[in-house]
């Protein structure tokens, strides 16, 4: 199966990019692709327990789409700086498979990928 890199970097202000992108990473995790969710900038937003109602218009509960990334084996990587700017540490992380990343591994890991998304 194919590697796929789901680059966010839209937050909660811009609800259907943000859960466009979960669903899209969503949908190729169920289909067997390995996926790794990179959220930068106001992206990092997303994973805050605050955002679980979030709703895309069509698209569905930000919440229910982190849980059900979660249960398939999504990856997440949050910008480190972005985090941190933001006012969040590793809190932020927990109970997903998640760590803080830098632009020099979002490279890597768009050069490894056999596809990259942006929302």
């Amino acid at each position: 199966m194919a590697t796929i890199l789901i680059h966010i970097h839209s937050g909660p202000d811009q609800p259907v990019k943000g859960t466009l992108g979960c669903i899209v990473a969503l949908a190729a995790v169920e289909k067997g692709h390995g996926v790794t969710l990179f959220l930068a900038g106001d992206a990092v937003h997303l994973l805050a327990p605050a955002q679980a109602d979030l709703e895309g218009l069509g698209i569905g509960r930000l919440g229910d789409l982190l849980d059900a990334l979660k249960a398939k084996g999504a990856t997440f990587v949050l910008s480190g700086k972005s985090s941190k700017a933001r006012g969040y540490d590793e809190a932020l992380l927990a109970g997903y498979d998640a760590r803080f990343g830098t632009p020099d591994q979002l490279i890597e890991l768009s050069v490894a990928a056999d596809t990259v998304l942006c929302y």
